[in-house]
């Protein structure tokens, strides 16, 4: 997994910082990650195929999360796209879309497939054979929801050596030791599958979690993972105003990395009330060291990160 980060501003976009956005990379798969305004120049910026993007998550309808799409969307309809696009979001955004679209006159050269979600349990949305997105609800103004993705069990590793030294495993048989099946000889003796390879490669997961009230409950549906994005737009010293507009404070956002047991916090979606955004490190580093600010166009390779 390889996340870019595009933005992390909360409400307006400034000069120092674009709204959220974000492009993960996995399997040579593109997942776009709500696409606040300006997202496809930050994608030229970090050199991004656009014909590698099949896939939106919307967490929310607040213009600093969604007023990118339509802008984007354009562009693919005038680079000349057929490949359809999936966008998920909550009900509405298929309206959001189309009716931006026909008062515009514009005409779409490719299908898009809205996948509206109105559930307030976690559900699976996307799956291929190697990743699985779930829903994780979440508590804001307007119906929200973050999202978790996950690889799927790798295959495991050959071990080469032991296998020289049985004749009878042909190449054929390789894919069945990947998968964790004992090997059989023509005499009927099991040779155990762990003698045989290695454990499978690390599977990587990441937690998206939008804009939302502090929410212990998330903790359980996201646990162990490797990386967690969340909201942190206040210090704890306005945990009342963090309330009352129905946002995470970074000490809050560090409590549930540490609650959830991850391995790496990043920190996002700050307020434009503060000029120096290392205070929000410094206060989720009180309870939760591995805590990072975000780095716009900055590709964190999460194979690297976690040794």
């Amino acid at each position: 997994m390889k996340l870019t980060i595009l933005g992390y501003n909360s409400a307006v976009p400034t000069v120092r910082f674009n709204p959220s956005a974000q492009l993960l990379e996995t399997y040579n798969r593109y997942f776009l990650i709500d696409c606040g305004e300006g997202t496809q120049v930050q994608l030229r910026k970090a050199k991004a195929k656009f014909s590698r993007i099949n896939n939106i998550f919307i967490s929310h309808l607040h213009g600093d999360h969604v007023f990118g799409l339509i802008g984007l969307l354009s562009s693919f309809q005038l680079l000349g796209r057929t490949t359809p696009m999936n966008i998920y979001g909550p009900k509405g955004i298929k309206e959001f879309v189309e009716i931006q679209f026909k008062l515009t006159e514009s005409f779409n050269n490719f299908k898009i497939n809205f996948i509206e979600l109105t559930s307030k349990n976690p559900e699976l949305i996307y799956e291929d054979d190697k990743i699985w997105v779930y829903t994780i609800p979440l508590n804001h103004r307007i119906y929200t929801n973050g999202f978790l993705f996950k690889e799927k069990p790798k295959l495991r590793k050959l071990n080469m050596e032991e296998i020289g030294k049985i004749q009878e495993i042909k190449i054929c048989d390789y894919y069945n030791l990947k998968l964790g099946k004992d090997f059989k000889t023509e005499e009927g003796v099991i040779i155990s599958n762990s003698k045989l390879t290695l454990s499978s490669p690390h599977s990587y997961s990441y937690a998206y979690c939008s804009d939302t009230l502090y929410k212990p409950d998330i903790v359980s549906q996201i646990k162990n993972v490797d990386v967690l994005y969340h909201e942190s737009t206040f210090l704890e010293e306005l945990k009342t105003l963090a309330y009352k507009t129905q946002h995470t404070t970074a000490l809050q956002a560090a409590d549930i990395a540490k609650k959830a047991n991850v391995k790496y916090l990043i920190l996002g979606h700050f307020s434009n009330r503060y000029t120096d955004v290392s205070v929000f490190k410094n206060e989720a580093k009180k309870i939760f060291q591995n805590s990072l600010l975000p780095e716009e166009l900055k590709v964190m390779d999460f194979e690297k990160l976690i040794k």
